[in-house]
């Protein structure tokens, strides 16, 4: 049975060490739903967080090759409810001055910002977990949705029980 997986990988801070684990997923045949990476507090290692799917086997073959990685420092599946994961999106939205309030209040409920307004457009920036970014989406179809960029599901494994110190 397909599914989807959030693995969070702590990776040294290298050149290529993003393309190198792409290239892992893609050798492979592997779809990548989502990826997001940046440095963390510490210069030297960067998370990287990769959202891919399939059956239980292909997924146990997916972190068991990451793992074999030399600049793959450690592999954790961030799973729902002993995890906290997020996305930020934005929505630049077509919008007349009669429009505005309706898509304010909209905003307003799922604690989006507009963080750009334009003469004939809004940009929204919402940041959320998956199910309350559909949402959004789904309560501003009617209007018309110019650009949409997402940065991809990043998160953390709840409290301190799995932290890694090098």
């Amino acid at each position: 049975m397909e599914q989807k997986r959030v693995f969070s990988l702590l990776v040294d801070n290298t050149s290529s060490v993003l393309s190198r684990v792409s290239g892992l997923f893609t050798r492979r045949g592997y779809n990548i739903h989502s990826i997001a990476a940046g440095v963390t507090m510490d210069p030297r290692f960067t998370r990287i967080t990769v959202v891919v799917d399939g059956d239980d086997q292909i997924l146990e073959q997916i972190e068991k090759q990451l793992r074999k990685m030399v600049d793959v420092r450690d592999v954790k599946t961030l799973k729902e409810g002993s995890s906290v994961c997020r996305e930020l999106m934005m929505v630049k939205i077509r919008a007349n001055v009669e429009e505005r309030q309706a898509i304010l209040a909209i905003a307003d409920i799922f604690r989006a910002k507009v963080v750009d307004v334009g003469m004939d457009s809004m940009i929204i920036e919402l940041t959320g977990n998956l199910s309350k970014l559909e949402a959004f989406l789904r309560l501003v179809s009617d209007y018309d949705i110019q650009e949409l960029a997402r940065t991809g599901i990043t998160g953390l494994s709840r409290g301190m029980d799995d932290v890694k110190w090098f």
